[in-house]
């Protein structure tokens, strides 16, 4: 049985932890709010470009672009988005599990984190690239790993790119999620963003009501010209969801593990009473059983 003085040790051990953890459910709160808002402000960008490119790519016609080559998967090139700390609940778990079902003898992979990095380490697969991004994701670290993943494509290396990383839905729920990249099919605009049924870099809107527009120099030059950009805008908007899941994630499992010190604490603190009253209890009979013998 422990003594009392080594219950206040682990009571006092398990006051630090949770004040540690405390203080980490406080900055992942702030930087939640940050990375939502930064995802939310790009949905009506994402909205408009769809809008604007939907009507051009799917015109049929002569149009047509490298990035909308259709070709046989013969090997194809999955980027993985993870966080690169953890701490953070089942999320990169969860990750690791779905990238795992990639057949490794035909897949190529792109790390945006550093716990994909070591997942792909660790299972020997072949990894093409990896990258690293911020708190607060830059539009120019987007659009190196599109670039790595583009000139792959259209370089025949690969026959085509998917993405795979964490959908935010809610603080409390993030969901691993796959999404083609390139080729680019058909494009069907919507409001792409956080909570919205659609994944981000899927493109769909009702057709009915579209706005007529009016291209020039050409369609194919403004075909040309927004098919690379909206590929960049993609990776971008899935590296603004994959942090958004990463602060609520780590926000929900620090308050857990705050919760559960708490518990604990308050399970010593019974245990050490309990123990001290026994102590008590005994040091007084074996005063009154001393007592009753000099008597």
């Amino acid at each position: 049985m422990p003594s009392t003085r080594d219950i206040r040790r682990r009571i006092k051990s398990v006051k630090n932890t949770a004040q540690i953890t405390k203080a980490m459910q406080m900055v992942a709160a702030s930087k939640m709010r940050r990375a939502q808002q930064a995802a939310l402000a790009s949905r009506p960008y994402a909205t408009l470009l769809n809008e604007i490119l939907a009507p051009l790519a799917n015109s049929g016609g002569d149009l047509s672009h490298p990035l909308m080559e259709v070709r046989e998967v013969k090997k194809r090139l999955l980027i993985v988005v993870s966080s690169d700390k953890g701490l953070c609940g089942g999320l990169n778990s969860n990750l690791m599990r779905e990238a795992s079902k990639f057949d490794r003898t035909n897949a190529v992979f792109i790390t945006a984190g550093r716990k994909a990095s070591q997942f792909i380490a660790r299972t020997k697969r072949d990894l093409a690239a990896e990258f690293t991004y911020r708190d607060a994701p830059l539009f120019s670290e987007a659009r190196a790993i599109a670039k790595f993943a583009v000139n792959m494509f259209a370089e025949g290396k690969v026959d085509r790119v998917d993405v795979l990383y964490t959908r935010f839905f809610s603080t409390l729920v993030q969901k691993p999620e796959v999404v083609q990249l390139l080729p680019i099919g058909e494009i069907k605009p919507h409001a792409s963003g956080i909570g919205n049924d659609a994944a981000p870099g899927t493109h769909a809107v009702d057709s009915q009501g579209a706005t007529e527009f009016i291209y020039e120099p050409t369609q194919t030059d403004v075909l040309g010209a927004l098919l690379p950009h909206s590929v960049n805008f993609q990776i971008y908007h899935i590296l603004l969801e994959a942090k958004a899941s990463e602060q609520s994630a780590r926000m929900v499992a620090m308050k857990n593990a705050t919760d559960n010190a708490k518990q604990i604490i308050k399970d010593l603190t019974l245990e050490y009473n309990k123990l001290r009253q026994a102590n008590i209890t005994k040091e007084l009979l074996e005063i009154t059983s001393a007592a009753m013998a000099m008597s």
